[in-house]
C-alpha cells in the first residue's frame, strides 16, 4: 500500500513561502507578520469550545488579547474537537478551535441552520507525536507497526498483533514487556486524526487506555517505563521521547522537528483550526475581528511557538484574514 498522507494536503503548498529563518530549528514568526495595535470599540465576551489540543494555544491568544482589552472576558472549554460545531451551530460559542477539518455532516448542519459555510482558519502547524517514556530505546516505528500496536483490525497490512516491545525489535530486558496503550477518547480530534492516518481508519484495540486530555497522554508515557500514547507535539516534555516515524518499511524514519514539519516530511503534520461563523461579505463585529486580527499577528503567532505549535508565514496568515473579510 502506497502510504504518503501528506501529499493529499494541498495547502501545505503555501508553506514554500515561509522564509529561511522559520525553518530553523529554533523556530521564529515571519517578520512580515504584522505588530498588532489595538483599536477602540471592542468590549464584550468571548466563548471558545472545542479541541484539548489548542486549550493552551487558544489560552495565550486570550491572554495575549487581554493585555490590550482588560475588560474583555474570554471563557476557554476544550473537551474535544468534536464539541466545536455544535457550539457553533447553537451559537453557544464565538470560536471552534479544531484539530482536524469539519467532517461534511458537520458542515452540513451549519449550513442547514444558517445557508453558507463555516470558516475554518488555519491558524498554526502541529505534529501529531508518538510518546514514548525517555529510556524507552526505540528507533523508530513505521506505520503498519504501529496500527498493529494501536489497532484490532490491522488494516495497514502487518502480518501479526504486536503486544509487547520485542515486537518491535527491542531486545534484552525490554523484548517481553507488555506494551501499555494510551490515547484520547472519541470527541477528540487527534483521536479522530490518529485513527484515520495511523490506524487505516482501523478500530483501536479495546486495551488503549483512554485519556481525559493531551497533557495526561504524555503524563502516562512518562510515569509508564513501558507506555506508548499519541498527543500534539506542544505538550512534549523532558521525560518522554517522540518516535520518529516511517510511512513504510525501508522508508527512512523521520524526526518530529520543525524542519519536518514545514516540509511536510514528518508523516504526522497537521494544521490546527479555528472555526467561526462568518457570512460572506458582512462585517464581524469588532470582537471578533480584533481576536482574529491578534491571532494572525507577529504576537499571535509568538504565542504559537510559546506553546510548542509551529507558526504560520505571513502569506497564509494574510489569506486567513481576507477569508472573513479583514484586509
Amino acid at each position: 500500500m502506497k502510504w504518503n498522507m501528506i501529499s493529499s494536503w494541498l495547502a501545505f503548498a503555501t508553506l514554500a513561502l515561509v522564509p529561511a529563518a522559520v525553518l530553523a530549528q529554533t523556530v521564529q514568526v515571519d517578520p512580515e507578520l504584522l505588530e498588532y495595535k489595538p483599536v477602540q470599540g471592542v468590549s464584550g465576551s468571548l466563548k471558545s469550545i472545542g479541541s484539548d489540543t489548542m486549550n493552551n494555544e487558544m489560552t495565550l491568544w486570550a491572554e495575549g488579547f487581554l493585555r490590550f482589552y482588560p475588560n474583555v472576558r474570554v471563557e476557554i472549554e476544550g473537551k474535544g474537537s468534536s464539541t466545536a460545531p455544535p457550539a457553533l451551530v447553537t451559537g453557544t460559542a464565538q470560536f471552534g478551535p479544531m484539530s482536524r477539518p469539519m467532517k461534511d455532516e458537520e458542515i452540513t448542519a451549519f449550513e442547514t441552520k444558517f445557508g453558507y459555510k463555516p470558516v475554518g482558519l488555519t491558524t498554526s502547524i502541529d505534529m501529531l507525536a508518538v510518546y514514548v517514556n525517555k529510556d524507552n530505546p526505540i528507533k523508530g516505528l513505521t506505520f503498519p507497526q504501529l496500527d498493529a500496536v494501536f489497532s484490532k483490525t490491522r488494516k495497514g497490512g502487518f502480518p501479526r498483533d504486536i503486544t509487547n516491545w520485542g515486537g518491535v525489535g527491542l531486545t534484552g530486558a525490554w523484548a517481553n514487556q507488555p506494551i501499555s496503550l494510551y490515547g484520547r477518547n472519541s470527541a477528540s480530534g487527534t483521536y479522530g486524526y490518529f485513527k484515520e492516518h495511523s490506524l487505516f481508519k482501523g478500530d483501536f484495540k479495546d486495551s488503549v487506555k483512554e485519556q481525559p486530555g493531551s497533557s495526561s497522554v504524555v503524563q502516562a508515557c512518562a510515569s509508564d517505563r513501558h507506555a506508548i500514547g499519541y498527543s500534539g507535539i506542544g505538550y512534549k516534555t523532558a521525560d518522554v521521547r517522540a518516535v520518529p516515524l516511517a510511512a513504510e518499511e525501508g522508508d527512512e524514519f523521520v524526526e518530529a522537528t520543525p524542519d519536518n514539519a514545514y516540509t511536510g516530511e514528518y508523516p504526522l503534520a497537521r494544521f490546527l483550526y479555528v472555526y467561526t461563523n462568518y457570512k460572506p461579505g458582512s462585517q464581524l463585529d469588532p470582537l471578533r475581528r480584533e481576536f482574529i486580527k491578534y491571532i494572525f499577528s507577529k504576537q499571535g503567532q509568538q504565542d504559537v511557538v510559546k506553546d510548542g505549535y509551529f507558526p504560520v508565514p505571513a502569506a497564509i496568515a494574510t489569506e486567513q484574514l481576507k477569508s472573513v473579510g479583514i484586509q
